[in-house]
């Protein structure tokens, strides 16, 4: 079948006016021979939008490699087919455009399917979703959702009944159900129900409960980034005593185009500017960001030096992990983050007589750690509270961060002052990132085979002294498409493809030993000179790269 066939044969299934009418210009297009129209015809026919263990995610769009109504309808009937058609399934979906369609779609087609589908009852944070699926003992949950990926994208995160992430080999097999679905418009429909507000007030209170009792005063700026983030974080510190944070005007509202911001990621330089301005404005303690759906948290403090420092995701993870370890944990439970996060959370742990755990990349992973008490990744991503949302959860991380800032203003102390107790306790861990966005995909393993055909001798003046295929597992994981370099002096660095963007990531780590009576300045000190090994390292890395 040419590909002009297979895009007629999808027009007649399609049931969205909008990709309808976009399909039908660019087969207009491409039949005149405009070779641009041709091309992009091919590539949105080149295959399905593949079902992974983040669900989907991708430009929206017509057509079978693009987000549509088409492809939600398909991947829900996949899901029923897979769950056998019996239970509860939540359905949830943030700001995005499309979102509160795509969730209707993907409901309307759970019922028809024989499953009692609830929708949540409006544009809510991920980590609700997932917290939606434990409270109410459902089979499964759908958010709608691509997170901090650019404005063109949208996405679907599938949670089974223990309110994780789906992991293999059920996203196998939940892909292979999709690809079996028929027609769309074939598929029998059915009446969702719709949650009651009393659903995101069982959150606001499970989440408020996490804050101890007493809080205290603190200024907190406050950016929900164009996302879904900014009533229920509202509604949180105010159940947990804490006053109302000024919020950035411009960032406030939902806003699907994201207007203020590059990428609505508050890792992207520049994404917190406008919190910063407004921290600075109102004299904060505290700067705190939120993706758009809430699901991952940014912090920065001011600085000593003057202006703001923004907390690497592996320093915010260390904080927030020594204060639930500080507030007590159950006998036996245990710490995890992933092989790309600072190895520092292990020395935390051990000093507080707890386990420790290195997973794969991602939450799915993270979450089943057993016994988890708390869980990070470098990447924004804090679980602090497990037993009740086994992910991510940005909102829950706000409430932490913010009490640990207000107990160190009570003490004349800051969080900056918390990290270099960090480093006198267990060595300064410096941490950053390499990431190499790429147009063409095939760049990326043509990368990483080079880097492990021949692979360097040194990187930044360190000595590697092993290179490990994470394909063939490493300490006692999986497999996993990457490369990890052990370097001298228990640095380390690990590459491998983004599961959700196009892109190579390189995490990088160097660990320098302090005297436990360091001053402040001797430790600012020690972190000039981690930086300067971490940009040399990073040299070498993007040399040896070739990208």
């Amino acid at each position: 079948m040419s590909v002009l066939d297979e895009a007629r044969a999808w027009l007649a299934d399609d049931p969205d006016p909008d990709t309808r009418a976009e399909l039908e210009a660019l087969v207009r297009h491409a039949r005149t021979g405009d070779p641009v129209s041709a091309a992009d015809l091919a590539e949105r026919f080149s295959g399905p939008l593949e079902f992974g263990t983040a669900g989907i995610r991708g430009a929206m769009g017509a057509g079978p490699r693009r987000m549509n109504r088409a492809v939600v309808m398909r991947t829900a009937a996949g899901l029923a087919a897979h769950l056998g058609g019996e239970g509860l399934v939540v359905v949830g979906y943030d700001a995005r455009r499309k979102s509160s369609e795509f969730a209707a779609a993907a409901a309307q087609v759970l019922a028809g399917a024989g499953l009692r589908a609830v929708c949540l009852p409006r544009a809510l944070p991920t980590p609700v979703l997932a917290f939606a699926v434990r409270h109410l003992g459902a089979a499964a949950g759908v958010m709608v959702t691509a997170s901090h990926n650019p404005p063109q994208d949208n996405g679907c995160k599938v949670y089974l009944g223990d309110g994780r992430q789906i992991v293999p080999p059920d996203d196998a097999a939940i892909a292979a159900r999709i690809a079996a679905v028929g027609r769309v418009s074939d598929l029998p429909l059915g009446a969702p129900q719709v949650a009651g507000e009393d659903l995101v007030e069982a959150y606001v209170a499970a989440v408020a409960s996490l804050a101890a009792d007493g809080t205290l005063p603190v200024t907190v700026a406050y950016t929900p980034m164009h996302g879904v983030g900014r009533d229920v974080l509202l509604a949180v510190l105010a159940r947990a005593g804490f006053a109302d944070p000024v919020v950035v005007p411009e960032q406030a509202e939902p806003d699907p185009a994201f207007p203020t911001v590059a990428f609505p990621n508050p890792e992207e330089p520049g994404a917190m500017d406008l919190a910063l301005a407004l921290g600075a404005g109102v004299g904060a303690s505290l700067v705190v960001a939120n993706d758009p759906d809430a699901d991952r948290c940014a912090v920065a403090v001011p600085a000593r030096a003057g202006g703001w420092r923004v907390l690497r995701g592996d320093e915010l993870g260390a904080l927030l992990g020594r204060h639930v370890a500080r507030r007590g944990v159950a006998p036996g439970s245990a710490f995890a983050c992933s092989i790309v996060s600072s190895s520092l959370l292990g020395k935390v742990a051990a000093a507080h007589g707890l386990r420790y755990a290195r997973t794969l990349t991602g939450f799915k992973w993270i979450s089943r750690v057993e016994g988890l008490a708390y869980g990070y990744e470098e990447a924004l991503g804090y679980c602090v509270d497990p037993q009740r949302v086994a992910d991510k959860d940005g909102v829950s991380a706000a409430l932490l961060a913010v009490e640990l800032a207000a107990e160190c203003a009570a003490q004349g102390r800051t969080l900056e002052d918390e990290l270099d107790d960090l480093a006198r306790d267990h060595g300064l861990h410096a941490t950053d990132q390499l990431s190499l966005r790429v147009r063409d995909l095939a760049l990326i393993p043509a990368a990483v085979a080079r880097l492990r055909d021949d692979p360097p001798s040194t990187l930044g003046g360190l000595a590697v002294h092993e290179v490990r295929d994470l394909a063939e597992g490493w300490d006692g994981l999986p497999p996993t498409d990457g490369l990890r370099f052990g370097l001298q002096d228990d640095a380390w660095v690990v590459v491998r493809p983004s599961g959700t963007e196009p892109k190579l990531k390189c995490y990088l780590e160097v660990v320098l030993p302090v005297s436990p009576a360091a001053t402040a300045g001797e430790l600012d000190a020690a972190r000039a000179r981690a930086r300067t090994v971490l940009d040399a390292v990073k040299g070498d890395l993007g040399e040896a790269l070739g990208l």
